[in-house]
C-alpha cells in the first residue's frame, strides 16, 4: 500500500504513547504513518467528574467525527474508552495484547489508612469509587481529573491519603509511584489495559493492514467484557467492572460486577467455559446479574437524581423494587420500628383456648420468648392473610382470619367458642376489636407483646404518593410530612386512619405489600 496513512490520536502523553505504539508495529510491517493529534471533550473540561458530563464515549467523539469527516484513517484508543457501539461505518480494526489491566493505588506516606475509619482516595471512575466504598464504606472519595501528571501533582499537593490510577498508564510512561499498592480485590473496567484501533468499515485496505496487528487472546477476552457491560447498559454513568482470562487449560473465565455508587449495593457473577464455547459468557453473566436485581439497579442508577415520585413508609424488598414500575421511581425506608416485649413464660405457657392476633409483629415477637411447641394455643385468630401465612407455617392451623380487626371482632361476637379471649397486640394497637367484644361480653385478656417506635423522616416535596402499611406508618409520617398527597393504603383500617388527613386515598384490592405496589403501577405505567 503506497498511501499514508493518518493515524488519529488524542494529544496526551499517554494517548501519544499508545498512537506510537501502533506506529512502530505498522512501520515494522512496511506501512507509512503520520500522527494526526486531536484534543477531546475529555481532555477540555476538567471541572466536572466525567459521570456528569453526560456524554457516551467522550474521549472518542472528536476522532469518530474526525474520521468520518475523512481527515483520518484510523484511530487509536484504551478500549475501555470506547463506547460498546460504535458509530455507524467504524469498525474495530485491531486490539493489539493487553498490557496491566489491574488498578492500583498511589499513597504519599504510608498504608495505616487501610486500617482507620478515616480516609480520603481520590478518583474520577465510578467503578473504582463504589468498589472502594463498598470495601471501606466510612471512607470519603474525591474526584480527580486530568492526565496522569496533574493528577499524581494533585495527589501530593493535596490532603488525600492516595489516588487510584490504571496500572497500565502509569507503565506506559515510566511514572509509576514509590509508594503503590496493587488492588487485586478490585475488578477493572471492561477492556482495561488494551489497545484499539478503529477504521472506517468501507476502507478494506487499511482494514487488512491493521488486521495484521490483532492478538486473538486479548480480543476474544475484552470482546467477553465488552458484551457483558452491553448487555447491562451501562457506560460511564454505571459502576460496573469486568474481567476475562484464558488460563493454561483453555478454560474461559468471566468476571463481572455491578455497584450503585456508594458502593453499599453489589452484584457479582463469575462464570467459565471451553476456549470455543465461550461465546456466550458476557450476556450470560449479565444475565444472572440482572435477574438477581440488577435491572433495578440499574434503573436506580439510570435515575439517580431524577425526582422521586413515591415514597415507601416501609422498606421494600429487593423482589419488591422489582414489582414496581420503573417510572415510579420509587425510594423506602421504615416509619416505625418493632422491639419486642419481654412476656413471662408463665404466662405464655399457660393453656389458652382464644387466641388473637391482629398483625404478624405480635406473632414473632412472643416467638422471641417461647417456641411454638411449647405454647398451648387452642384456637387461633388472626387479620390478614400475611399474618395467616405465618401463624399456619409456625402452628400448623389457624382458626379463622378476616382482612380487618372490626371484621375479625364481629366473627368472634357470634361464633367464638366460650366467652373469653387472649389479645396480643403492640403498644399503639387500634381499640376497635377489644371495644367490640367487651360491649357483646366477651372478656379480652390483653398482653403488650410488642412496641412500636415511630421513626419518620423528612421526605422531599416533590414527592406525590405515599404508601402506607398501618395506621402507625400513617402517624409516623404525618410528625414530619405534608398531607398534601396521594395515600395508597394496604387496608381499609389503615385507610381510616388516611382519611383524617389525605384528600386522595387508594386502597389495595387485598391487603398484601405487593398489592399496595400494583396500585401505584395503575398511575405510573411504563
Amino acid at each position: 500500500m503506497s498511501k499514508i496513512i493518518r493515524l488519529g490520536t488524542r494529544d496526551s502523553e499517554l494517548a501519544l504513547w499508545q498512537a506510537n505504539t501502533v506506529k512502530d508495529q505498522l512501520q515494522a510491517l512496511g506501512y507509512i504513518v503520520k500522527l494526526v493529534p486531536v484534543k477531546s471533550t475529555g481532555d477540555l473540561v476538567l471541572d466536572k467528574p466525567l459521570y456528569e458530563l453526560g456524554i457516551t464515549g467522550i474521549f472518542t467523539k472528536t476522532l469518530d467525527v474526525a474520521m468520518l469527516n475523512g481527515d483520518i484513517d484510523i484511530a487509536v484508543h484504551s478500549m475501555k474508552d470506547v463506547p460498546t457501539a460504535l458509530p455507524k461505518g467504524i469498525v474495530k480494526a485491531a486490539v493489539l495484547k493487553r498490557g496491566n489491566y489491574m488498578d492500583i493505588l498511589a499513597f504519599k506516606e504510608n498504608e495505616e489508612f487501610l486500617g482507620q475509619r478515616e480516609g480520603i482516595i481520590a478518583t474520577g471512575s465510578l467503578r473504582r469509587q463504589a468498589q472502594w466504598l463498598n470495601r471501606y464504606p466510612t471512607h470519603t472519595v474525591v474526584d480527580l481529573r486530568g492526565n496522569i501528571n496533574s493528577r499524581l501533582e494533585k495527589l501530593y499537593n493535596n490532603e488525600w491519603n492516595g489516588a487510584i490510577f490504571a496500572a497500565v498508564g502509569l507503565e506506559r510512561i515510566g511514572l509509576e509511584p514509590e509508594n503503590t499498592i496493587g488492588l487485586t480485590w478490585m475488578l477493572p473496567a471492561p477492556a482495561q489495559g488494551a489497545i484499539m484501533v478503529v477504521a472506517m468499515e468501507n476502507d478494506e485496505e487499511i482494514r487488512e493492514a491493521c488486521a495484521q496487528l490483532n492478538h486473538e487472546e486479548t480480543d476474544t477476552c475484552v470482546t467477553l467484557e465488552r458484551e457483558f457491560l452491553r448487555e447491562l447498559e451501562g457506560g460511564c454513568s454505571a459502576p460496573i467492572g469486568a474481567l476475562s482470562y484464558i488460563d493454561k487449560e483453555n478454560m474461559v473465565t468471566l468476571k463481572g460486577i455491578l455497584l450503585n455508587v456508594d458502593g453499599s449495593k453489589k452484584l457479582e457473577a463469575d462464570l467459565t467455559a471451553p476456549l470455543g464455547k465461550h461465546q456466550n459468557l458476557g450476556i450470560d453473566c449479565a444475565k444472572s446479574i440482572l435477574a438477581r436485581g440488577g435491572k433495578r439497579l440499574m434503573t436506580e442508577l439510570a435515575n439517580a437524581g431524577a425526582a422521586v415520585n413515591v415514597f415507601s413508609t416501609k422498606k421494600l424488598t429487593n423482589e419488591q423494587q422489582l414489582r414496581l414500575n420503573i417510572a415510579a421511581n420509587a425510594d423506602s425506608d421504615d416509619f416505625i420500628k418493632i422491639s419486642p416485649n419481654r412476656i413471662s413464660p408463665i404466662v405464655l405457657k399457660k393453656e389458652h383456648k382464644n387466641v388473637v392476633f391482629t398483625s404478624k409483629n405480635a406473632v414473632e415477637a412472643i416467638l422471641t420468648s417461647s417456641s411454638a411447641a411449647e405454647l398451648k394455643f387452642e384456637n387461633i385468630y388472626c387479620v390478614g392473610r400475611k399474618t395467616r401465612r405465618f401463624i399456619k407455617n409456625k402452628f400448623g392451623k389457624v382458626a379463622h382470619f378476616e382482612n380487618s380487626a372490626t371484621d375479625l371482632a364481629k366473627y368472634l361476637v357470634e361464633f367464638i367458642e366460650g366467652s373469653e379471649i387472649t389479645y396480643f397486640h403492640g403498644n399503639i394497637s387500634l381499640e376497635d376489636l377489644p371495644k367490640i367484644l367487651t360491649e357483646n361480653n366477651i372478656t379480652v385478656n390483653p398482653i403488650e407483646a410488642y412496641r412500636t417506635k415511630l421513626s419518620g423522616k423528612k421526605i422531599p416535596e416533590e414527592v406525590k404518593g405515599i404508601m402506607f402499611f398501618s395506621p402507625s406508618n400513617v402517624e409516623s409520617y404525618l410528625k414530619e410530612n405534608s398531607a398534601d398527597k396521594i395515600a395508597y393504603c394496604i387496608g381499609e383500617t389503615t385507610a381510616n386512619a388516611a382519611k383524617a388527613h389525605f384528600k386522595e386515598i387508594k386502597v389495595a384490592k387485598i391487603p398484601t405489600v405487593e398489592s399496595v405496589i400494583d396500585l401505584v403501577n395503575e398511575d405510573y405505567k411504563n
